[in-house]
């Protein structure tokens, strides 16, 4: 073993096995060539009737499987055993400090540390705290994580935070996953899903390389200022542009929360140009289609649909995103349309999720899309953006 792993895995060794500090730790990936046992492992202390424990979570990718064991020899060998493992990453957080591990695929340990992020609420639990197991299911990201102190946010705002990240944790849950991830978040605004993205994604020992575009170069500095002020200025880059122009190379991930109107079709086209084999869009407004519904005449027997405004408005939002899911699927990607948070939270809580597989484009898609868009005498933003679709 080279060095400078068997150096790093040493310091992770001793952040595992100490008590009073570790929070949590994360395993996964796998190192060039190799094939560990286990998928994922989560490691993290909990109180159980028996007393203070370490728990240890595997998956095999069929199911997890879970043990708590008591400090002192049983922790040893059960650490010792996942050390051995040849993951391609591990993440290790505690009350002091946390490091980051990724193995090359020369073998070549590459160590990132931070500050803690951790606080009391993640910390070890208390003598005669609730089991583990007692406990309300747990967010992606506790809502009380010294984050969401940094970077604020309503308690709403929160909650459709987690709701995305659910949606983003599914999305890539069964893909084996580059690395490093570059992840781009188009419209970032106040920048509550770039940073909340980061922190989960970098939390399961994923090497993330994160930029929040927005055309505001304002809102570039004040992101800018965060990142730094979280330490993750190395990792997490602001750039000033719209969506369409901003100097960004490309993407694996690509993130669009509540992009206004066009802005949603220009994520997506951005997206499909880059070949982002994975895509998450939560539109907002949608004004294009409902004004070209506005002016023109509705097909047979169709007219009631658009003869009303706040029904021709709410049926174009629905025409929007199905034209929208449509093209992606003409561009190579397979795509779901899902609630991902209750309308109760936010009325504008459909996502697209797409991956893209290269699948080629059928005659049926193709002529179903035609024929939709015929129909309603519409010409999509998306359509404009992307082009004529490739021929296969």
């Amino acid at each position: 073993m080279p060095e400078a792993l068997d150096a790093a895995l040493t310091e992770i060794r001793s952040l595992l096995l100490d008590p009073d500090h570790l929070v949590r730790a994360v395993a996964a990936g796998r190192r060039r060539g190799t094939q560990p046992r286990w998928q994922r492992a989560e490691l993290r202390p909990v109180s159980v009737k028996a007393g203070h424990q370490l728990q240890v979570v595997t998956d095999d990718g069929s199911r997890p499987y879970t043990r708590n064991v008591p400090w002192g020899r049983s922790a040893d060998e059960a650490v010792d055993a996942l050390l051995a493992e040849p993951f391609g990453n591990w993440y290790v957080e505690s009350t002091e400090r946390v490091l980051q591990l990724r193995v090359t695929k020369r073998g070549d340990a590459q160590v990132h540390r931070a500050a803690p992020v951790a606080g009391p609420s993640t910390a070890r639990p208390a003598a005669g705290a609730a089991p583990a197991h007692d406990r309300a299911a747990a967010h992606l990201i506790d809502p009380g994580d010294p984050l969401f102190e940094v970077i604020g946010g309503s308690a709403a705002k929160r909650r459709q935070v987690d709701a995305f990240l659910r949606a983003l944790a599914a999305t890539l849950a069964h893909d084996e996953l580059p690395q490093p991830l570059r992840v781009v978040d188009l419209g970032c605004g106040n920048a509550y899903l770039t940073f909340a993205a980061y922190r989960y994604l970098s939390s399961q020992g994923i090497d993330v390389r994160l930029t929040g575009v927005d055309v505001r170069p304002d809102q570039r500095a004040r992101n800018a200022e965060l990142a730094e002020r979280l330490g993750w200025s190395d990792r997490v880059e602001f750039v000033a542009g719209t969506i369409l122009e901003a100097d960004v190379d490309g993407a694996d991930v690509v993130l669009a929360l509540h992009a206004c109107d066009t802005a949603t079709d220009e994520a997506l086209a951005r997206a499909v140009g880059w070949g982002a084999p994975w895509v998450l869009a939560a539109p907002c407004c949608h004004h294009d289609i409902a004004a070209q519904l506005r002016g023109g005449s509705a097909p047979e027997p169709y007219q009631p649909l658009t003869r009303h405004g706040i029904l021709r408005e709410r049926f174009a939002d629905v025409l929007t995103d199905a034209v929208r899911a449509s093209l992606l699927r003409l561009h190579g990607y397979r795509v779901e349309v899902v609630e991902f948070v209750g309308s109760v939270h936010t009325p504008r809580n459909l996502l697209l999720r797409a991956r893209r597989t290269g699948a080629p484009v059928t005659p049926q898609l193709r002529a179903e899309y035609d024929e939709l868009v015929a129909q309603w005498g519409i010409t999509p933003a998306l359509a404009r953006l992307l082009g004529p679709v490739p021929v296969t």
